[in-house]
């Protein structure tokens, strides 16, 4: 007895686990093979009145197919956050590294696409960076996104850090 389809079937389901998300708003194919461009709303944990929008590629089944490597998706992504009300911030961390917001798996275990949330004191802003992360050999793709936050109406629950 072969073991082909069961290999198939199961492969097909952990592509499926690599990708997508519950808050998915957009998604539309850019090729002729399933390749889609997926759009995700993002809401951090710890900031209200913010909302990002992430997109990335997913990559279809022929095209996992016909080049192999079917457990990945590229590194690729790009974000955009803006202000959506009055912006309430909990117990964040303002440190230069600030503190991841979001991940999602890339591959069946090793890649992940990752948001990253840091406060820039000096402009009163929010950054948001989505990039990719790798145990090894880690991805110089990302994109930048920044909430700006002076004069406008902004609670900070355990006050405001001084520069």
């Amino acid at each position: 007895m072969t073991r082909a389809p069961f290999v198939l079937a199961a492969g097909l389901c952990l592509i499926a686990a690599c990708g997508g998300g519950d808050n998915e708003v957009g998604e539309f194919k850019n090729d002729w093979v399933g390749n889609e461009i997926k759009i995700q709303s993002l809401t951090d944990p710890k900031v209200d009145g913010v909302i990002c929008h992430l997109s990335h590629f997913d990559r279809g089944v022929w095209d996992r197919l016909g080049k192999g490597n079917w457990f990945e998706n590229p590194s690729n992504s790009s974000i955009s956050c803006l202000q959506t009300g009055p912006v309430t911030i909990q117990n964040i961390d303002v440190g230069k590294a600030g503190e991841e917001v979001f991940d999602q798996n890339q591959s069946l275990i090793f890649k992940q696409l990752a948001v990253r949330r840091i406060y820039d004191s000096d402009s009163d802003s929010l950054m948001y960076v989505s990039f990719s992360r790798k145990i090894v050999d880690g991805s110089a793709k990302m994109s930048l996104s920044t909430v700006p936050l002076y004069d406008r109406d902004v609670t900070w629950e355990r006050g405001k850090p001084t520069p």
